[in-house]
């Protein structure tokens, strides 16, 4: 096993992941990469897309330090930074089963981010620029302008919805060079929201209930409408990645 420990979004994150995924996954998808960007000859955009819960944030930090020991000049960055923020989600208002409700009640739907500038600014990234970047801070429930500035050769691009296969978000993927999609089971996704949510400060029971509310039917969506990837992988119950056969 290898221990990985970083901070995403203001949350300290411990993630094992085995030698086989490691060596047999990840390596591979690297190195892969890293000749499709030569080929390029400019810089390569991937976008990676896994529901709420299954750890991308932590993947693709591992990848990028993972690479980085290995001499690839890859970047990663998270599609979270385009959340609205708080004070418009409180201010704005979407129908539900027939309820008026506030947005803040369902951050993380498609909805809730701002995809025209998420995409004006994906086709800058995909451009070659070196531009700013946002990003979001769980504990400051908003996004961070320009917290980082996209300059590499390789970058990649994780969120829920990158590969969403509705209007508007289907859009994102014409940017990319190479797309790596994950799938999970909902019952173990559901736990580790959960457990994600604790360690923001909040109690179990309203862990639960915002999870259940809230993200869960993200985690459906996810499930339900990715669409096809260049690399697609599975995440079982023990947290180890498995290639999906094509």
């Amino acid at each position: 096993m290898m221990d990985y420990h970083v901070s995403v979004n203001g949350i300290d994150v411990h993630a094992q992941y085995t030698e086989r995924a490691v060596q047999e996954i990840f390596l591979p998808l690297l190195q892969r990469l890293t000749a499709l960007q030569r080929e390029k000859g400019k810089r390569l955009l991937v976008m990676l897309a896994a529901p709420p819960g299954a750890g991308k944030s932590t993947l693709v930090s591992f990848l990028k330090t993972l690479g980085r020991e290995r001499g690839c000049d890859l970047q990663a960055i998270g599609m979270d930074g385009f959340h609205r923020r708080q004070e418009y989600l409180k201010s704005h208002f979407v129908q539900r089963d027939g309820k008026r409700l506030a947005m803040v009640e369902i951050k993380g739907a498609p909805i809730t981010f701002d995809l025209e500038r998420l995409t004006e600014s994906v086709r800058q990234a995909a451009s070659g620029a070196v531009c700013g970047w946002p990003v979001y801070d769980r504990l400051l429930h908003n996004p961070v302008e320009n917290a980082v500035t996209i300059d590499s050769a390789i970058v990649l691009l994780e969120g829920n919805y990158l590969l969403l296969d509705e209007d508007g978000w289907r859009d994102l993927s014409k940017y990319a060079d190479y797309t790596v999609s994950v799938r999970a089971g909902e019952d173990m996704l559901r736990q580790r929201l959960i457990d994600r949510r604790v360690k923001t400060g909040v109690s179990r029971e309203a862990a639960i209930r915002f999870v259940d509310f809230s993200d869960m039917p993200n985690v459906r969506l996810c499930l339900d409408k990715t669409m096809p990837a260049d690399l697609r992988l599975s995440l079982d119950a023990d947290g180890d990645y498995h290639k999906i056969p094509s």
